[in-house]
Formats: structure tokens, sequence, C-alpha cells
């Protein structure tokens, strides 16, 4: 969304009548008006610098082979040689070394630590397990290679009421807080709850792999460093901040949120999916019922899979959060997405946007298609505002490009 200057009546009227009837106009801020004439809609000599300089930029490579592994990918545990971890009510307990541990049982005030050597991998099992704390996460893995939770066929329920303490200069922020790679996987349900922070965080990668998740968070639902990571699931989220944020202020070619199916439904007080760096969605079914904005990174690429928005910001927004190229790109799949009233548009790209295929509705709001770069439509099927588009035709380079109808 573009921030709309404020000006009076009269000048606004002495603009529409030099404009005669110009159709899509918006003022805009100083700085964004020094990349358009206004009066033209036509880029500045700036203005397609900017664009040049965004078509230049790199594009985010991710190798997608290698986004699970075969372990990640196994619902069903082998507890033949598994531990079983007694918890008591207001005791912590320590996993120290590699192996599977099997919890069951209804606790409070009691956190599992997991604290194994920077080679070793552990699961952890939930075999009916209900545990509320006040204020330290259910599950904290202090270090590893990699942590499993997987459920049995079986109803858990974990949960932090709470503000959360710190354990030294690490701040604790959610009911399950990993340093290291962290994989969800399983044939049961999780409801996890935190009233005060994140649902589940993780410092490195992020992965749900199997079984049915129900993540309500004052914060953001799933958040990571280096990449959430979706093949499979049912995952319903009630976020009053972001449903998954994926950011890595030190490496930007992380920072991005991987989708190759499942069932993800959201509701959240601002973005529904953020990757600074990409959002890929290879398929799935994504319901997000409420949000600000509806997808949010660098890049944005759908290549299956259907999505449908409700926003009251913008649907899905390319703007600049790494130094990579802003851009829209839809191969495949079927995307809806509808705006509130008002400064909202369906698909914003502070960059470029290209369709090649798939099928698009969008309905409502200001613009159904903001680009400030290039814009292709090469294959699939358009709809806006039930009306089937066959060619592009734009009508503010760098303000506004909008799909018309013949």
């Amino acid at each position: 969304m573009k921030k709309i200057i404020k000006v009076s009546l009269i000048i606004v009227g002495v603009i529409v009548v030099v404009l005669g009837g110009f159709v899509g106009f918006k003022i805009y801020d100083v700085q964004q008006q020094k990349g358009v004439n206004i009066l033209t809609g036509e880029l500045t000599a700036e203005g397609k610098a900017l664009v040049d300089a965004n078509s230049k930029a790199p594009n985010v490579e991710l190798n997608v082979a290698d986004m699970f592994s075969e372990k990640d990918l196994i619902q069903v545990p082998d507890i033949n040689d598994s531990v079983v971890l007694n918890l008591e009510d207001g005791k912590d307990i320590v996993v120290d070394k590699e192996g599977v541990f099997v919890i069951s049982g209804d606790y409070k005030d009691a956190m599992i630590i997991v604290e194994v050597d920077k080679t070793e991998k552990v699961q952890l099992v939930f075999d009916g397990v209900s545990i509320v704390n006040e204020d330290k996460p259910v599950v904290y893995v202090k270090s590893g290679d990699k942590v499993f939770v997987t459920t049995t066929d079986s109803k858990n329920d974990i949960s932090v009421t709470g503000e959360y303490k710190a354990d030294g200069e690490t701040k604790l922020d959610a009911v399950v807080f990993s340093k290291t790679d962290v994989v969800f996987n399983g044939i049961g349900t999780l409801d996890i709850n935190s009233e005060t922070g994140n649902g589940i965080s993780s410092k490195d990668v992020l992965k749900i792999t199997g079984g049915t998740y129900n993540i309500v968070a004052l914060k953001d639902g799933l958040e990571a460093n280096d990449s959430i990571r979706i093949y499979d699931g049912e995952i319903s989220i009630n976020s009053s901040n972001d449903a998954m944020h994926s950011e890595n202020n030190e490496d930007e070619s992380l920072g991005y949120v991987f989708i190759e199916g499942g069932l993800i439904n959201i509701v959240a007080s601002d973005d529904a999916i953020r990757g600074n760096s990409a959002v890929l969605i290879n398929g799935g079914t994504i319901n997000i019922d409420s949000c600000q904005e509806g997808l949010e990174a660098s890049q944005i690429i759908i290549n299956d899979g259907e999505v449908t928005i409700y926003s009251t910001d913008d649907g899905i927004n390319a703007t600049f959060k790494t130094s990579y190229r802003a851009v829209i790109e839809v191969n495949g799949g079927i995307v809806n997405v509808a705006m509130a009233d008002g400064d909202t548009d369906g698909f914003d790209s502070n960059g470029d946007f290209t369709i090649n295929g798939g099928i698009i509705n969008v309905e409502g709001g200001m613009a159904a298609f903001d680009v400030d770069g290039t814009i292709a439509f090469n294959a699939g099927d358009v709809m806006v505002d039930g009306v089937k588009q066959t060619e592009i035709k734009v009508q503010q380079v760098g303000i506004l490009s909008k799909f018309k109808s013949n």
C-alpha cells in the first residue's frame, strides 16, 4: 500500500479538473513522485533507473530438493528403543543424550530441555500430553543437530500463560523455543497456546511435515530465523502479529517460507505469511481469512496449490526486504484475493509481476494490480471483479499498473 499525501479539498479539486476524468489517479508522497510524473503517469529518469536497477538485482536461489530429509517425512516414530520421560509438576527435565523420548500425562510448570552435542539428534514423542507453564517454554532446545517433535495418534496440548523469563542472555519467547533445527511431524494433534509470545520459534530452520496443529499466539504463530518449511499437515494459526514470519538479519539468502503442501488456515492481525527473502508455494491449500497483508517478501513465487486471501491492506506484496529483486511470479495454481475498501491492492509489486499460468481472481480494493516495474501476462486466466481479462494495459507505470478488460 502506498502512503497518500494529505491535501486540502481545494487542491484535490483543482487537480481533478486539470486531469479531466483521469481514472485510477493517486497522489503520493514526495519521494514516490520523484519516480513518476503524476500528470502523465510516465516514469521519470529516476523512476526508469529504479526499475532498471531492480531488473538487474539477483534472484533468490532455493534448493528445493534439499528442503526435507527422509527422516523428516517419517510420521510414525520407532519407539522400540525409546526412553519414557517421567515429568513432575514444578520441575524441569534435561535430555542430554541422543535418542527417542516418549512423554505422556498432565503437568504444570515442567520444561523439557534438550541439550546434546551439535552432531546428535533427539526425538520427543508426544503420546497424550498436556503441559501448562507460567513463564517458560514447554520445550527448550539449547543445542543439538536437529530435534523432532512427533505426535502419536493422540491429542496433545502445550501452553504458556504468562510472561517469559530469559535464560541468561537468551530471550525466550515461545511455547517451543529452539536454537537449532526443529521438525514437527506425526499423526496426532498438537494444540499450542502462547498468551504473551510466539507459538513456535527456531533460531535455525522450522519444519512441519505432518500432523494437526492448532496455534494461538499473541505474537507470531511460527517464527524462524533461517526458514519455515511446510511439507504436509493441517495447520491452523490465530495470531495477533504474523502467522508465519521468517527473517535473517545476517544472511539475506535465508529468511524464507517454503510450502510444498498441506492445509493451512490463518487469521492474523498483521501479515499472514512473511518471508524476508522469499515466499515459495509449490502446492497445498492456504486459506487466509483475515490479515493486513497476505503474502509478503522480496520475491513471491506461486507454482501450484490454492491460495485464498482476504486482506485489509495488500493481498500479495513484493517489496524490498533484501537486495534481491522485488518480483511476484504466478506459474500455476489458483489464487483468490479479496481486499477491504480503501487504499488496498490485490497484487502490489515494487518490482516486476509475471503471470505464466494458473487462475487468478481479484475482487474489491482500489487496484487489482499495482506494479512499479515490468508486468507480463504470458498465460493463465485472470478475473477482476468477475470480468475476464484478455490483455494487459499499463495505466500508470511506477504507480499503478492495472489489468483492464476489453
